[in-house]
């Protein structure tokens, strides 16, 4: 079975036989969490970095009267939390979603990591730099496009994320998110999450099937989201030498 990190990282160029054991060794010490059940605590500070292997999870923070902003989706072969390895205490936490199996990766692997594999040091990096392009990006669709554009640009970006660890099939991929959980990253209502789904259902831009979800019109579900991959540098290219 393919892991979903070498699968993720060698989007940006070929690892070595070495660099694929290494990273199977870090992310050996595996844990798996319930739906909704807490993987990193806000306000933590952490002695590991947690890469989700399987399920989805988010990125939260909470204010003081308990109401919560989704701050990214997490997919199999993300790493939630590798900015942790440097800034230790964390402002903000991580949930499972889903049933998640997480691996705990100690800060003195990354460390080792750091001194012996420049090439793979640099790769783990540019996936820290592209979760920051991701956040960007995010403010954006929350400042400047509307709640319908909101969800179209969501839903293709979650396509490509997907695609690029090998969990697509002909433009469907399983969503598991619910629309409350949507509506926290999106700050709307979760009434007005589901009608703008049904909306693109109606217009025959998507199709649900349980938990699967099916791009029918990419080209259309693009342009109603303004959507330009560009900012995932899915596979940019990082030299070696």
């Amino acid at each position: 079975m393919s892991h979903p990190l070498i699968t993720k990282l060698e989007q940006h160029g070929p690892l070595s036989g070495e660099e694929k054991q290494v990273l199977q060794q870090i992310t050996s010490q595996v844990t798996t969490y319930k739906a909704h059940e807490e993987v990193v605590p806000e306000g933590s500070t952490q002695s590991h970095s947690s890469l989700v292997l399987k399920g989805f999870a988010a990125r939260h923070q909470h204010l003081t009267d308990g109401k919560r902003q989704i701050t990214a989706f997490h997919i199999p072969g993300d790493f939630m939390d590798l900015h942790s390895f440097l800034l230790k205490t964390m402002e903000d936490g991580v949930g499972a979603l889903t049933p998640c199996t997480v691996a705990a990766v100690p800060h003195s692997d990354l460390r080792e990591i750091t001194k012996n594999y420049p090439y793979l040091t640099r790769v783990l990096w540019l996936t820290t730099l592209i979760d920051a392009a991701v956040h960007r990006t995010w403010i954006m669709t929350l400042g400047r496009m509307d709640a319908r554009n909101r969800v179209a640009h969501f839903l293709c970006e979650m396509h490509d994320r997907l695609e690029a660890v090998g969990l697509t099939k002909d433009h469907g991929y399983d969503l598991r998110i619910t629309q409350q959980e949507l509506s926290d990253a999106f700050g709307l209502t979760g009434v007005h999450v589901n009608r703008i789904l049904q909306e693109l259902r109606g217009e025959g831009l998507i199709t649900s099937h349980g938990k699967t979800l099916i791009i029918n019109d990419w080209e259309h579900l693009q342009k109603e989201g303004h959507y330009n991959p560009d900012y995932l540098h899915i596979r940019q290219k990082i030299e070696r030498d």
